[in-house]
């Protein structure tokens, strides 16, 4: 029988010679349907932009959360941003760009984690270190529940103390809220942390929480970001480790994904799209791996675009790009950067 030809299609052609050569860290062989929008974040009073944390979207599916840490006047400056200043970290903007809510002046020192549940209430964590502290400063280790207007509705967490018990945090780095109140924590910022996720009841009653440092299943190494698809699994950006973990809303642990990069981020939409934000894959954390926000199927696992971060060197060990990234009902990306202090907004121009 004679033997008949292989095709293969391009993509694929390119990734088998990159596997050959051993260069396969420039091969991301995915498509690109997005344009940048620039210069679209517009602060008021003439506000410089800090250092972008996590995005997420209003339940209207049209206004656009994100924690702008405070600071932008020393470049420099990074870990205690909002220290010393009246500027609002928490804000909110209209399709356009433009600032129509604000709130949170000196409540925080280093804000990063936010989420807006179901009813509109405004979630954000403090993960400032301790060692970031000053000596009898009252704020860090908390995570807050706000109206939408900015009021105070609910705080977890000893103020200024670190701690593993059910009530307390270390540096909590994001949170995310169910359909029924749930409330779930990754508590800690990096390896010196807690490395565990918290879950409490909607009152804030503690209910369960598991994970240590390490680099097993259930196990993580940095864990700092969350999010809940419709299928109701939790998604852990286990980013130390370079994996997406994936857990039910009990604890048992499913799966993990490493096919997204480094993941700093993870954001579902209601199209069952899953867009992973990769903000640190350089030749000593991932080698092989670019910087960017990869874009696929919630349900599998597929990854199907890449927006690559044209900035990304992978010799230079620093964050870059969309540490967080989040989708509106019209498809539009925002991508919160803190290495660059910019907060972009992506359109989809083709199919």
């Amino acid at each position: 029988m004679p033997h008949l030809p292989i095709r293969y299609h391009k993509h694929e052609i390119i990734l088998i010679f990159l596997l050959f050569t051993g260069t396969l860290a420039l091969a991301q062989p995915y498509p690109n349907p997005y344009r940048e929008v620039e210069n679209w974040a517009k602060l008021p009073n003439g506000r410089t932009m800090g250092a972008v944390g996590k995005v997420t979207i209003d339940p209207d599916g049209e206004h656009i959360w994100a924690v702008i840490r405070c600071d932008a006047a020393e470049p420099g400056r990074f870990g205690n941003e909002c220290l010393g200043s009246d500027l609002d970290p928490i804000l909110k903007f209209d399709q356009e760009g433009n600032v129509v809510q604000s709130f949170g002046s000196g409540m925080f020192i280093w804000p990063h984690g936010i989420d807006v549940d179901k009813d509109g209430n405004v979630w954000v964590t403090e993960a400032v270190s301790d060692d970031r502290i000053p000596k009898g400063d009252p704020r860090g280790h908390q995570v807050f529940k706000f109206s939408s207007e900015g009021e105070v509705l609910m705080t977890l967490g000893s103020p200024g103390v670190p701690g593993t018990d059910d009530y307390e945090f270390n540096s909590p780095a994001d949170v995310v809220i169910t359909d029924n109140g749930d409330i779930f924590i990754a508590d800690g910022h990096g390896q010196d942390t807690n490395n565990r996720v918290m879950k409490y009841s909607s009152d804030g009653t503690f209910i369960k929480s598991w994970g240590r440092t390490g680099f097993g299943p259930g196990e993580f190494k940095s864990l700092h970001g969350l999010a809940i698809d419709k299928r109701g699994r939790l998604f852990v950006a286990d980013r130390g480790n370079n994996r997406l973990q994936i857990f039910d809303q009990e604890g048992n642990f499913i799966a993990q994904w490493t096919q997204f990069g480094k993941p700093s981020g993870v954001f579902f939409d209601d199209n069952d799209t899953i867009y992973v934000s990769d903000s640190e894959s350089d030749n000593i954390q991932n080698p092989g791996w670019e910087m960017g926000i990869r874009i696929g199927d919630a349900h599998l696992g597929w990854v199907h675009y890449f927006i690559m971060l044209p900035t990304g060197d992978p010799r230079n060990k620093r964050t870059n790009g969309a540490e967080f990234v989040a989708a509106d009902k019209y498809g539009n990306l925002y991508g919160g950067e803190p290495g660059p202090r910019k907060l972009k907004k992506y359109v989809r121009v083709r199919p």
